[in-house]
């Protein structure tokens, strides 16, 4: 169980202890996150003020003082979600009334470019995975790149909640609300020989460890062996994340002209609109797309420029301006 340490005397500080204490039983995600967010910046901030207290002026006014502390304004938004992610879950809980819940209002931030593997690199990263000492790192990677899921997703999935005959995952948490998600003939195919090799073979298929700090019964992170794996591949740590798989899968699923609602459909995406961000404009499928335009100029196009007083050659019909003639010095 996750303590708070935020100061004693803040106001807030029960409220803090009790909103990580519940997160963190029910499997919450950024588990690493939030209580540094909490307790290193939110709370010796906000100190003297009661939770309800919150106002919207105060939350854009600690953005600012932040980012002339030198924050960048990803931080700045991560540590607002935090903030924003407590207050929903507050009122909720009654612990706050709706109306007294404060509005954080993020600042836009430049879109980052999305990495994807390739064929090559997936399959490095499946064989390191797969040699890696944690048993169920390959599962990881394989729901990733084969089922396009979500790394909150993945670790939560039961065998029990597989059905191998329709090749379907039931999420019964996701960002859109629960899902069936299909998975791969190969991934149903591993996943079944994996199961017959469990002790609970209706259980979690990534269990927590012995040494885990809640009874959630399922592991919240798997970051370290998915480093180690990584390196091991070659690959580019600072570049390849825990959501790289997800964003590679996708970006597979684009470029075989899967059209959008079908993507969405398999990616659980809530909205349609965040589907074309992983349709990238770089890439072979692009290039093919492009090709259909691909006509040749007719053997006509000069690059001297057509006036009305020149006439076109026997046997040439008139043709239209291409580019400027170079003009002498």
């Amino acid at each position: 169980m996750i303590a708070s340490n935020a100061l004693p005397a803040a106001p807030q500080a029960e409220a803090v202890t009790d909103y990580l204490e519940r997160l963190d039983d029910s499997g919450g995600k950024n588990m690493g996150e939030k209580p540094w967010h909490l307790n290193r910046h939110l709370i010796p901030y906000f100190r003297t003020q009661q939770l309800d207290g919150l106002k919207d002026s105060g939350v854009k006014q600690y953005g600012r003082k932040r980012r002339d502390a030198g924050a960048s304004r990803a931080t700045v938004n991560r540590e607002l979600s935090s903030l924003s992610h407590m207050t929903n879950r507050a009122t909720e809980w009654k612990r706050i009334k709706p109306e007294h819940r404060p509005r954080t209002e993020k600042e836009a931030e430049p879109r980052k470019k999305i990495v994807v593997l390739s064929d090559e690199h997936s399959a490095a990263l499946m064989r390191a995975a797969m040699e890696d000492q944690d048993g169920r790192l390959w599962l990881f990677v394989a729901f990733g790149l084969g089922a396009a899921m979500r790394r909150s997703e993945i670790l939560r999935v039961r065998y029990d909640q597989i059905d191998f005959v329709s090749r379907r995952v039931f999420i019964p948490q996701a960002k859109a609300g629960a899902r069936e998600q299909p998975i791969t003939p190969t991934l149903a195919a591993a996943l079944e020989r994996q199961r017959a090799m469990e002790d609970y073979a209706d259980g979690w298929i990534s269990p927590a460890g012995p040494t885990a700090r809640s009874d959630r019964g399922h592991r919240g992170s798997i970051c370290k062996p998915f480093l180690r794996a990584v390196v091991r591949a070659k690959l580019d740590p600072e570049k390849v994340t825990l959501q790289v798989t997800r964003h590679t899968a996708i970006t597979q699923l684009a470029k075989a002209g899967v059209d959008l609602p079908n993507i969405q459909r398999i990616s659980g995406h809530k909205a349609l609109a965040m589907v074309p961000r992983y349709t990238h404009i770089h890439g072979e499928h692009i290039d093919a797309a492009i090709g259909a335009l691909d006509v040749p100029f007719p053997d006509a196009v000069t690059l001297e420029i057509h006036t009305p007083g020149k006439p076109a050659e026997a046997g040439q019909g008139a043709v239209v301006q291409l580019s400027l003639a170079r003009t002498a010095a």
